[in-house]
């Protein structure tokens, strides 16, 4: 019999690494709802639902109160083969001291955001050792702590909700040393994740400027190279059926439901696994603002075009390195 080699295995992992993190919340939510309807519609366990969901009304802040992460989910072996499948790689432009906490401003969103999961959800792209004594908290939608043992799962990685009690409490009730991970363009950039693209949905979003005035933290802008080169997308005639049903329930929930794909489990193959492409993330310099308890929203206006220079000079002052035009301009919707 022919074993296979160890390039094959390795690349086998990788596969089975970034496959099972995008299947997973989807995995375990319909589980848990599909056990949990069965034990209550054709069995005597009932009872059992019943202490799962007193358990999650009990445990229901937490994901507003710091999370439960814990260090070794972080450390998996798994995530090293997550990393390595693109290959993602963290860059900082400067040292950021822990005795201050941050707001640190991902850009772009992407269709499943891989890089920022992979460089603040786990510890093997080396952040702790890239930023010694900074605690990271990737926020995300409150929607995935809804589930049952979804939300443990998602927590453990260190990930807490991004509503503004949570940013509240990690910004005065945890010390300092802490960095808020948000991902302002959120799933209505999804539009514009494809190859080539350089828009972001940022021109009306300033929840983060004022949350970040509020606390007097800085914020710091970051953009991963090669995000938007993980996926394609099948884009319908603008005006048609399809294109008016997109824009329709965006409208409605914020979502854009894009028709992406990728690479299937072979290569040259079609599928919804991301293109092994490299992404390089760039972590940009902090720009201090000022602490002001109840910002006008001139100030908030103000201090928003600040953060947009800073994120444009970052973009421009790193985008040749990765084979991007000198006179590509980030857009900025």
């Amino acid at each position: 019999m022919l074993l296979p080699s160890k390039k094959d295995l390795k690349a086998a992992l990788e596969v089975f690494a970034v496959f099972q993190w995008a299947l997973s919340v989807f995995v375990i939510a319909t589980t848990v709802i599909l056990v949990n309807l069965y034990l209550v519609v054709f069995t005597s366990y009932w009872p059992v639902t019943v202490l799962i969901l007193t358990w999650l009304a009990f445990d229901w802040k937490t994901p507003e109160r710091g999370g439960r992460r814990f260090t070794c989910v972080r450390q998996w072996c798994l995530w090293r083969h997550y990393c390595n499948y693109f290959p993602l790689k963290l860059l900082k432009t400067q040292d950021i001291s822990p005795s201050h906490n941050y707001i640190l401003v991902c850009h772009p969103h992407g269709v499943l955001s891989h890089s920022w999961f992979g460089h603040f959800s786990t510890e093997t792209s080396g952040f702790s050792k890239i930023f010694p004594g900074i605690t990271p908290y990737m926020l995300t939608l409150g929607a995935f702590f809804w589930v049952p043992f979804l939300r443990e799962y998602v927590m453990s990685t260190g990930t807490c909700s991004v509503s503004q009690s949570s940013m509240d409490f990690l910004l005065t009730h945890k010390g300092t040393g802490n960095m808020l991970v948000v991902v302002v363009g959120g799933l209505a950039e999804c539009r514009y994740s494809l190859p080539g693209s350089y828009t972001l949905v940022l021109k009306n979003r300033s929840g983060f400027v004022r949350m970040a005035l509020r606390h007097g933290v800085a914020l710091i802008p970051v953009y991963a190279f090669g995000e938007t080169d993980l996926y394609d997308q099948h884009i319908f005639t603008p005006g048609g059926l399809v294109n008016r049903f997109q824009k329709w329930f965006q409208r409605m929930v914020h979502i854009y439901p894009c028709a992406f794909y990728g690479r299937g489990f072979i290569k040259n193959s079609w599928g919804l696994l991301p293109y092994a492409h490299p992404v390089t993330t760039i972590v940009g310099e902090p720009l201090p603002v000022p602490k002001i308890e109840n910002p006008s929203q001139e100030t908030v206006a103000k201090y928003h075009a600040l953060y947009i220079d800073a994120l444009r000079k970052l973009f421009d002052q790193h985008k040749t390195k990765f084979g991007i035009s000198e006179t590509q301009e980030l857009v900025i919707v």
